[in-house]
């Protein structure tokens, strides 16, 4: 039988434990952890003797303490430094949240991106909370945002429902980069009435016009399903892999597709998909289970 004095230690165990874990969720995972996680594949379609290293940041949320412009040169230097030779940048620049010190202006998280560099340049795509805090680009309907304006002017390739076709030893591939699918958040009656999109899936794929493989930049992963297999590889972040993952499963992700998309290597119908979990943190400065990541994918 247990004794008041055992129970009283069970009880303070338990509460040490659960604040010791709230704790590295708080103040280690998201900002003392930097994983490199790798993927090798070859898609199906893909050109023969083509090697391709993509190198993927997603989610920066740029604010402090949590994610300074500081921190966010030293991911570009550790990016710089895996050889990739090609970077992609999955949206989500913005700070996505309120228990910050300060906002870091999108001139200075730009002026750290732009220590990028990759010989087949930096191509990046916006996320929803880029739009969701321009308040201008949300009253017009349209953009650009001040994150595309930002990323252009230190001359990094922003897409938006676009496509170009780039070399690698005389071997075409295309890079296709989607409008972000959650751009406009819902207004008064007489406008619109729920999130709306601005991605143009057909029409970023009809730029395409030759047999080339794609590889197709997307900041939410739910477009996935309607996307054909002509896309040899289709890149998303968005859901920060749940941001908690409890043994491999994420109780609560940003998606209508729920676990179903939330982090890693996903194939369907042998279409290929590739989740990051992100660097930042939306909604709450908390990550258990998923720490920030850079990530390599080695195709062919």
């Amino acid at each position: 039988m247990i004794t008041r004095r055992g129970l009283l230690k069970v009880i303070g165990g338990g509460i040490a434990s659960m604040a010791a874990l709230g704790g590295y969720a708080f103040a280690v995972e998201p900002l003392a952890r930097l994983n490199v996680t790798r993927y090798a594949l070859t898609p199906p379609g893909w050109t023969p003797g083509l090697k391709l290293r993509v190198v993927a940041l997603a989610d920066i949320h740029a604010c402090e303490p949590w994610m300074p412009a500081s921190r966010i040169g030293s991911i570009c230097r550790q990016a710089n430094a895996l050889g990739g030779d090609v970077t992609v940048l999955l949206g989500d620049y913005a700070a996505g949240m309120n228990f910050v010190t300060r906002y870091v202006h999108s001139s200075e998280w730009a002026k750290a991106l732009a220590t990028l560099s990759a010989p087949l340049g930096v191509h990046a795509v916006m996320g929803n909370h880029d739009w969701w805090e321009d308040k201008t680009a949300q009253k017009n309907g349209g953009g650009p945002t001040f994150g595309h304006k930002a990323l252009q002017d230190v001359g990094i390739n922003v897409y938006s429902n676009r496509a170009i076709r780039l070399e690698k030893d005389g071997q075409g591939f295309w890079i296709a980069g989607l409008e972000d699918q959650l751009a406009l958040v819902p207004g008064k009656k007489w406008q619109r009435q729920r999130m709306a999109g601005l991605d143009d899936l057909d029409g970023t794929l009809a730029q395409v016009d030759d047999g080339d493989p794609v590889i197709l930049l997307a900041h939410e992963p739910d477009i996935f399903p309607s996307v054909p297999p002509r896309v040899a590889l289709t890149l998303s972040g968005h859901t920060h892999g749940g941001q908690v993952r409890l043994l491999g499963y994420a109780p609560v992700v940003p998606s209508r597709f729920g676990d179903r998309y939330a982090y890693g290597h996903m194939v369907e119908d042998d279409r290929n998909l590739i989740v990051s979990g992100g660097l930042g943190c939306s909604l709450a400065p908390v990550r258990f289970g998923v720490p920030p990541e850079i990530v390599v994918i080695d195709l062919g």
